[in-house]
């Protein structure tokens, strides 16, 4: 044969193919596009110009893996469907002379011609567009725009590297499948193994317990550091329950069905639960692949939503003050000459602090056994677990800042505490803590406030005077060999705009910018932070948005895909029920029926594994300041209902496309 003859009938393959092949072509033109966006972003030198900027180039390049990931096993299963429902075809030309060979020509020309269009408009697109969405992504984290253009020869050689390798690798899987099939398997296609699947009651109640282990982690786990690795355990736990209960389950639901008489015996149940039962089996992984994409579209649009719109609700916590200065291993005689140093700055600058505040604390990092917090004072040798869960961090601070914090006016004998403790109740009458054994006078809870963003389990110890302190220091410099282990805060208020705050803030770091180098002091400002949290949390809620909307237009290609090699399925076995007598209206109501069957089995699984998962991230979110469980509940309310909207649309879509294929002539 010529070699023109195969271009021309790889080019008529495709046009003749078109309603699973643009689709396709589509997609893959997107997905080439929002690649090269992210690649692009995360190589923008604009970046560079932005608070966090350090931050938004992790996340860039982060989201750039996981579209490539992603991208390549999409693409790779979606290909898939095109190869099953073109495997008739390729049995008609095998039988009428054209060699396993001849059809890998025309398979491999079909491949590069695919490869050439969707990198040329996929680059071309996301060039176009990587402007907007570099002015967008500027205009959410509050920043100004570089201007110009920026074409990124790099992002566009890994664009190109990367798709080139996907498709090398779709080529080989569909040349493989047509290389072991043989003429007979190829014309029976689509109706391979439409054999009546067992119920497997064993594997369906493995992924149950799989899923359930998963859950069981989400809701028991308390401590957010264990959360950062035990949340990817979880996942991978759901994602293979999930398989197992769509794969071994549906089938096992499907036949419970049957066995309904009072459901079954209707005519648009009967012809549905019966067509379903047989092709589950092959259907059951795309369903829960749907099930997964659309958990992960739900997860990511709800936790980064809602750590943007809480956002100045955690400024207003982390920063209570619009400054505050804390110094480290000083003496109290050191910190007052500081603070006389900085009133003078003040001055100079004809700047007059509101509501200033200075305290102390002493903080120590310890395990609890009973009423004992033990520390290296107690055991040189002793350590914390590798993940630092054990860990039980006390601060001590004055009875005289406790009144301030709480507004009371308590009063302390000698010997005695004020007790608090993030657990609840210290049900003990004494605790013990650097050699030292103090009476608890009250347990108390109105410095919450204190520990609202912590880690762990955090406990105050209230003592009655600085004295107390100082003992306290001595015993911690022990066996630290560190003296001046107590911290001093100073803060205070500000009647200056954001950007006169930054100005006073970069001052006093340059000023005493030798304290800061020898970690002897922090300067925070809110204005900054403002700044680094609109980085942070942009970024993520940028990414959360693009990659969800990539996983949603996976899950409207597979579902697509799905109903078309569904619709091709059915379309024999209801043009024979149409001979016998079934009516358009049954055809239509019998549909439905099937659709709404399994359909939207996958969204109501989706939504059952964000609740379980709502403890966990819950518990992520902590450790990124965000504690406001309300808000995010209503993100996550919020995501779900928007997310099902969209799914009931497509849902309305893909009927129609399915219903035109079963209702059409062979």
């Amino acid at each position: 044969m010529k070699s023109g003859f195969y271009f021309k009938l790889a080019a008529s393959n495709i046009r003749k193919n078109s309603r699973t092949y643009i689709p396709y072509i589509i997609t893959c033109i997107l997905t080439v596009m929002m690649f090269y966006i992210m690649k692009s972003l995360s190589l923008n030198p604009g970046i560079n110009n932005i608070m966090g900027s350090t931050s938004l180039y992790m996340i860039l390049d982060l989201g750039t893996i996981v579209i490539a990931i992603f991208s390549a096993i999409f693409l790779f299963y979606t290909n898939s469907f095109l190869i099953k429902n073109r495997k008739k075809e390729f049995g008609v030309f095998n039988i009428l002379g054209m060699e396993k060979r001849h059809l890998t020509a025309v398979i491999f020309i079909e491949n590069l011609y695919i490869t050439f269009i969707t990198l040329i408009l996929g680059i071309g697109c996301g060039i176009i567009l990587d402007k907007l969405m570099f002015l967008s992504f500027s205009k959410l984290i509050g920043s100004e725009a570089v201007p110009g253009f920026f074409i990124s020869k790099d992002a566009i050689f890994t664009t190109v590297i990367v798709f080139c390798v996907i498709y090398m690798m779709i080529l080989f899987k569909a040349v493989f499948t047509i290389r072991l099939s043989n003429p007979i398997e190829l014309l029976r296609g689509g109706k391979v193994g439409e054999k009546e699947p067992k119920a497997k009651w064993f594997t369906a109640i493995l992924g149950l317990i799989s899923v359930g282990i998963g859950y069981y982690i989400s809701i028991t786990t308390s401590n957010p550091l264990s959360a950062i690795t035990l949340f990817f355990f979880a996942v991978l736990l759901v994602i293979y329950g999930t398989y197992m209960l769509f794969t071994a389950g549906s089938i096992t639901f499907l036949k419970l069905l049957r066995k309904n008489k009072r459901y079954y015996y209707k005519t648009n149940h009967f012809i549905s639960v019966s067509g379903m039962i047989y092709r589950m089996k092959q259907n059951a992984v795309g369903l829960a692949n749907i099930c997964i994409l659309s958990t992960m579209v739900l997860v990511m649009v709800s936790s980064t939503s809602s750590l943007i719109i809480g956002m100045e609700e955690i400024l207003d916590y982390q920063y209570p003050h619009d400054y505050s200065i804390l110094f480290y291993h000083c003496s109290s005689d050191d910190f007052e000459k500081l603070i006389e140093d900085i009133h003078s700055f003040q001055k100079e600058k004809n700047f007059e602090p509101e509501n200033e505040n200075i305290y102390s604390e002493l903080f120590i990092v310890c395990k609890q056994q009973g009423n004992a917090f033990l520390t290296g004072y107690d055991d040189p040798e002793f350590e914390f677990s590798e993940n630092y869960t054990n860990i039980d961090p006390v601060g001590f601070i004055t009875l005289d800042y406790y009144n301030e914090l709480s507004g009371e006016n308590k009063t302390l004998e000698d010997g005695n505490v004020l007790m608090y403790s993030s657990k609840g109740e210290f049900e003990y009458p004494t605790v013990k803590v650097l050699g030292k054994k103090f009476g608890i006078s009250k347990n108390i809870h109105e410095i919450d406030s204190l520990v609202k963003d912590s880690v762990f389990d955090y406990h105050y110890i209230v003592v009655k005077d600085d004295n107390v302190l100082k003992e306290l220091d001595s015993a911690v410099s022990n066996y630290s060999g560190m003296d001046n282990n107590v911290s001093y805060y100073y803060e205070f208020d500000s009647n200056l705009k954001d950007n006169e705050q930054l100005e006073l803030f970069n001052e006093l770091n340059k000023k005493y910018q030798d304290y800061r180098n020898d970690g002897r002091m922090t300067i925070m400002n809110q204005a900054e932070g403002r700044e680094s949290y609109i980085s942070l949390y942009g970024g993520l809620f940028f990414l959360g948005m693009f990659l969800g909307t990539l996983f949603t237009i996976a899950n409207v290609l597979i579902i697509y895909y799905k109903q078309i090699s569904e619709g091709f399925d059915d379309r024999e076995r209801f043009s024979i029920m149409k001979k016998v007598g079934l009516s358009h209206e049954e055809i239509k109501s019998t549909i439905h029926s099937q659709i709404l069957t399994v359909f939207f089995m996958p969204l109501i699984v989706a939504g059952i594994h964000l609740a379980a998962a709502f403890p966990l991230i819950t518990k992520l979110l902590f450790i990124l300041s965000m504690n406001d469980t309300k808000l995010f509940a209503y993100c996550t309310i919020g995501s779900f209902l928007a997310f099902a909207a969209v799914y009931v649309l497509i849902y309305f879509m893909t009927a129609r496309v399915y219903y035109k294929l079963v209702s059409s002539e062979k």
